[in-house]
């Protein structure tokens, strides 16, 4: 199944050779484990209008102080309800839902949900999660994860893609009922976070896309290259390669980089270099979190927006560029 076929929300960040770009929730800088989340609405409003291709949301269900992060706070699915009523075209990404710690039918209900309810916005990563202190407060065994989140993702999708399917799973039986709505296209895509436990070769075979982390260049384009050649025979030849990266914008454009966290602190033009490079080495789409910056999140979203978006748009904003103008 060509998935671009039927959501909107990836064919607003994937295609062959192309790079957009996303941004996480909280759209904020940040010290400690928990942001604010001031004005994200009108962020959201703002990254959308500009040309961002996605918004994504984490998935975060206990706070860990040991971790660090607890993502933008809220559920993710009634902040997925709350953004999408606030916005109308932006793709919204979950990086990423954690499969185990919950039951496929609430999982199915929810994604459908939101997707049919946003038009078909709805880009789902998806993983086992790496958080070990959260499985005893859901009564799952840890070391279970990796065969659950198959076991969770088959149940997931069989429920959304038939009419009154027939289910056997150790995670429940379904028969002589159905699972509404179903999604607004034919399907849901399902982008795999990291390894989840998995060998890359199911997740070529079973993922609508991969998510991973920021690698060296040499090192991503070598994974991409793999990537490729694993997912030659999916439907068009492609499923997307993704990734995310924390930065610092620094207000001099021409400031060199300096790593950070998952990231680098750097002015724009090394930003502009990096992601072109990215391009060519085959990622389809990086996801930008501003936890660690010391500007104003809004101040580096418009400059972003202004001097870096209009290299690397949403493809919907591609598309609307290239038709012409007519007069009548």
């Amino acid at each position: 199944m060509n998935v671009a076929e039927f959501n909107c929300g990836y064919e607003n960040m994937f295609a062959p050779e192309q790079l957009t770009l996303g941004v996480f929730f909280a759209i904020e800088s940040y010290s400690g484990s928990i942001p604010k989340m001031e004005n994200q609405v009108a962020l959201a409003k703002r990254a959308e209008a500009l040309g961002f291709a996605a918004l994504w949301f984490r998935d975060v269900p206990l706070h860990d102080p040991s971790f660090g992060d607890v993502g933008q706070i809220y559920d993710t699915w009634v902040y997925l309800g709350y953004i999408a009523a606030h916005t109308s075209s932006v793709a919204l990404a979950t990086g990423s839902v954690v499969f185990p710690l919950r039951h496929p039918v609430h999982l199915a209900k929810a994604a459908a949900s939101i997707d049919t309810l946003s038009g078909g916005r709805l880009v789902l990563g998806i993983a086992s999660g790496d958080r070990p202190v959260e499985y005893p407060a859901f009564n799952i065994d840890f070391a279970t994860r990796g065969e659950r989140f198959r076991e969770t993702l088959h149940y997931f999708r069989t429920a959304l893609d038939n009419s009154f399917p027939v289910i056997d799973s150790p995670l429940g039986h379904f028969n002589g009922v159905d699972l509404i709505p179903k999604p607004y296209g034919e399907r849901i895509p399902a982008l795999i976070t990291g390894h989840s436990q998995q060998s890359l070769e199911w997740i070529a075979e079973n993922g609508d896309g991969w998510i991973t982390y920021p690698r060296s260049l040499d090192q991503q384009t070598g994974m991409v290259n793999n990537w490729r050649q694993l997912t030659k025979s999916a439907p068009g030849g492609f499923k997307p390669f993704s990734q995310s990266l924390y930065i610092d914008l620094a207000e001099d454009p021409n400031t060199p980089p300096r790593s950070i966290h998952l990231g680098f602190k750097s002015g724009r033009n090394h930003l502009i270099e990096f992601l072109g490079a990215s391009r060519e080495a085959g990622v389809n789409h990086i996801v930008l979190n501003l936890k660690y910056g010391t500007r104003p999140a809004a101040d580096v979203l418009e400059e972003i927006g202004q001097e870096v978006l209009p290299l690397f748009p949403s493809l919907r904003q591609a598309r609307e560029k290239s038709i012409p103008e007519t007069s009548l």
